[in-house]
């Protein structure tokens, strides 16, 4: 409902825009001489028309809305502080692609991939070189022009073992430092560790760390948000919000909207008041369970994507309860996926079969046997393996979106075979740490649940949580006929080879279990429904260059 102040501001607005005879009739009614049921019945003889509500507006006003809107987002607080180089959480993300640019976009929708600052790209015949051919004309927001010097600063940084990057765990194997080189001004090669038919995907924005900085960038990033994106800094403060304006520099189409304000709350309910309050245009990722009166409202709409997203509970492999893989085996029966999937999801979301092999990637195996529940089968190992009695055990994890309540499903499940589990939920900040062993209770924990955003091949999944030496092995799993399939894959080209390898790597952690992934879950995004031309990622990137906000 419009406050007497919103319509007397709209109509002030409307009288400026408004013919001589529109403005005798807003200027009767302010002055108390027309009723507002007779200005009604004269604007629409005029031409004027109610928007919003009840709120007064010529059409020249409702197409400056349209173009030129501000558009407000209600988003998570961003856990840390905003750098490329260390950034994970899905607060952060979402701003560093409101000024930042990749060399490759990987398409939401499709898993295609496409040109961003890069135009083409081409591997050798090995394909353990891959040479890009970059963007002409590009300048970062302050003027510098961009190219090659630049990529190849950007990789030596996030390749840099004494760096600190968050990449490393995508790059680790893949891509060291001293791997990029400059061809000529344009022209990048990348001299790769070992053969790599996805490389592509390591320095497109699934890599979302891989944002595109000058050659002689040395931090202070809050500061500038420097980037070659169609938005630019106006203001950033930390818990509290940023805006972006238009970058009227842009190499591309200029961005539509005038600004786009963020505001951070603590929690996805707040977001969600926050947007049936009228206080923002959009909301960033939320969870079916949570979205319910949002998702049933005419006045919203939610879009989504399928994702490779999902939740990983791992078992630490050298802990004394879960050493015994029929312990982990047992774990896993415990869990009624299809319960899951529609309860949590109310079915937006795809069975999981503890592999990271999601159905939307074209090199998984369907036809690897899908895990379901039985208790009795799960007693059964549980006392193979000396523990008939069950055991008492921590689970901890991140509050974030439906995590909590996974966790409450995990503890119910586990008491069917006598596993008594006590829940530890904290705080983003403090699950993941400082990220390193021994300093982390993500990767410290005997039994935990770890949020693992969308990516558009495996490989990332495959490597930093289950091999022998990855960096997000929260699992401390070592195999070494995993490390092989998992090499091996990388290095193939082709699908066929890459599916035939991903039947061998599925079924091999379905018989060792070190981690349980119980489902795979669409990204979904909520907006008012009269916004149009919103694009975002399943790694919950949100892109609004296109966006109007119709009257």
């Amino acid at each position: 409902m419009k406050t007497p102040a919103d319509l007397r501001l709209a109509l002030e607005t409307a009288r400026r825009s408004a013919d001589q005879y529109g403005n005798h009739a807003v200027d009767e009614f302010l002055a108390g001489r027309l009723s507002r049921r007779d200005l009604l019945r004269y604007a629409s003889v005029i031409g004027l028309s109610l928007a919003g509500g009840g709120v007064l507006a010529t059409p020249q006003a409702r197409a400056q809305s349209g173009a030129n809107a501000t558009i407000r987002v209600a988003h998570l607080t961003p856990a840390g502080a905003i750098d490329p180089l260390t950034v994970t959480d899905a607060g952060g993300l979402a701003l560093l692609v409101q000024t930042g640019e990749f060399l490759i976009d990987d398409d939401g929708e499709h898993l295609v991939l496409k040109p961003a600052l890069a135009l083409s790209w081409q591997p050798n015949d090995k394909g353990d070189v891959w040479t890009f051919k970059l963007r002409p004309n590009v300048k970062f927001q302050d003027g510098q022009p961009f190219g090659a010097k630049d990529v190849v600063a950007t990789f030596d940084r996030l390749a840099d073992p004494a760096s600190g990057s968050a990449a490393l765990s995508v790059l680790k194997g893949v891509l060291s430092k001293g791997g990029a080189k400059v061809v000529d001004e344009h022209t990048v090669a990348f001299h790769l560790d070992a053969p790599n038919g996805n490389f592509p995907y390591y320095v497109s924005s699934d890599n979302y760390n891989a944002v595109i900085l000058p050659a002689n960038y040395a931090g202070g990033y809050e500061k500038t948000f420097i980037g070659t994106g169609p938005f630019k800094l106006e203001k950033y403060t930390p818990k509290v919000g940023a805006s972006f304006v238009r970058n009227p520099d842009y190499w591309g189409e200029k961005a539509l909207p005038e600004r786009v304000q963020f505001s951070f709350y603590a929690d996805e309910q707040a977001q969600i008041l926050a947007l049936q309050g009228h206080q923002a245009d959009v909301m960033g990722t939320f969870t079916v369970q949570g979205g319910l009166g949002i998702m049933n409202n005419p006045d919203f709409k939610v879009m989504e994507v399928k994702s490779s997203a999902h939740r990983q509970i791992h078992m630490r492999n050298d802990d004394p309860h879960f050493k015994d893989k029929r312990v982990r085996q047992a774990m896993a029966l415990t869990l009624d996926r299809d319960v899951i999937v529609r309860g949590l999801f109310r079915g937006k979301a795809q069975l999981g079969n503890d592999s990271p092999f999601a159905p939307v990637f074209p090199s998984s195996d369907a036809g690897v046997p899908q895990r379901k529940i039985d208790i009795a089968k799960a007693k059964q190992l549980l006392a193979q393996a000396g523990l008939a009695n069950g055991f008492d055990v921590t689970l901890t994890t991140e509050k974030y979106m439906e995590i909590p309540d996974l966790a409450v499903v995990v503890q119910n499940a586990a008491k069917a075979i006598g596993v008594r589990i006590n829940l530890k939920v904290e705080s983003q900040s403090m699950y993941y740490g400082a990220g390193v062993p021994g300093k982390s209770d993500w990767l410290d924990s005997p039994l935990g649940i770890t949020d693992y955003g969308h990516r558009g091949v495996p490989n990332v999944f495959l490597n930093a949580p289950l091999t022998s030496n990855g960096t997000w092995n929260a699992a401390h799993f070592k195999n070494p006929q995993y490390d092989q399939l998992v090499a091996q894959f990388v290095a193939a080209v082709d699908i066929s080879s890459q599916r035939k390898l991903a039947g061998q790597i599925e079924t091999l952690l379905l018989d060792e279990t070190p981690v349980i992934i119980p489902f795979f879950y669409d990204q979904l995004i909520a907006m008012r429904s009269n916004l149009n031309g919103m694009r975002f990622t399943a790694l919950a990137q949100l892109y609004f260059d296109k966006v109007t906000l119709a009257a």
